[in-house]
């Protein structure tokens, strides 16, 4: 006959399961879910990486603030502020990671991870894009200074660490936050024309050239200036835009339509 076998009571078994899960949780805390500290930056610093790549950033930050405290003068508390900022990125204050990214930049600019931090400067910025761009309200109530700060900070690296392994991801994102600004400027550009506001439009249209010289759209910009011109009354104007637009364009499908306007202003 066998034994019987011992029932654990369901409380019991719980405690025993979130023991199990606590320790399983991180070699690095106690039980309480202290930091437990060692006895180099070094071993501090990896703590707080063990602790980063698994998700647990709380924790993360208190090994990489101890070592920054502690070891200031260790090569690792430089890394500790940098991981700081990682922390910050990967938890979702993008904000906050690119205020330290770019304090990082500031404090240790000659450092061999200066590159990475003015790439995630711009990284972050980009990433408190509007996730809901082309819904309202209007675009011209939207808030996209974190855009514009991206699109600045990605300039800037990529013209400072033009060979930076980080080149490709920056220039794709420089695109991404250009694109997001022409086309807020392209749909106030709309608003204003649907309502008869040229001089607005005209504005708009002559801050788009200036300021995104090259972009796919210019051609168009430059014949849609011309026109916002002419609803001015300012010929000599709209004949300059239509002559840009020929000489630097020639063969785009807008120089048709915009040699025939600049022959009946003529």
């Amino acid at each position: 006959m066998l034994a019987r076998r011992h029932k654990v009571p369901r409380l019991a078994l719980g405690f025993v399961v979130l023991l199990a899960g606590a320790c399983a949780h991180s070699s690095h805390v106690t039980f309480s879910g202290d930091p437990k500290f060692g006895k180099t930056a070094e071993e501090d610093y990896k703590a707080g990486e063990d602790e980063l790549e698994g998700h647990h950033y709380d924790i993360a930050s208190k090994f990489f603030e101890h070592v920054r405290l502690k070891y200031p003068f260790s090569k690792y508390a430089a890394l500790a502020d940098l991981a700081i900022a990682d922390v910050k990125f990967k938890s979702g204050h993008y904000i906050e990671a690119a205020d330290a990214y770019q304090q990082f930049t500031k404090l240790h600019p000659n450092h061999d991870e200066a590159g990475y931090a003015a790439y995630q400067v711009g990284a972050s910025h980009l990433k408190e894009a509007p996730s809901n761009f082309f819904i309202l309200p209007p675009a011209e109530e939207k808030d996209l200074t974190q855009v514009r700060e991206a699109v600045k900070a990605l300039d800037a690296f990529l013209k400072k660490y033009p060979t930076s392994k980080y080149r490709p991801d920056a220039e794709k994102e420089l695109a991404q936050g250009r694109s997001l600004l022409t086309a807020h400027e392209w749909y106030v550009i709309d608003f204003y024309r649907k309502r008869n506001r040229w001089p607005g439009v005209a504005a708009r249209l002559e801050a788009l050239i200036k300021d995104y010289p090259g972009d796919p759209r210019e051609p168009e910009a430059l014949y849609d200036l011309a026109e916002a011109y002419l609803k001015l009354d300012e010929r000599f104007r709209a004949q300059q835009a239509l002559q840009q637009l020929i000489v630097r364009y020639p063969g785009d499908k807008e120089r048709p339509r915009a040699e025939r306007l600049l022959a009946s202003l003529r």
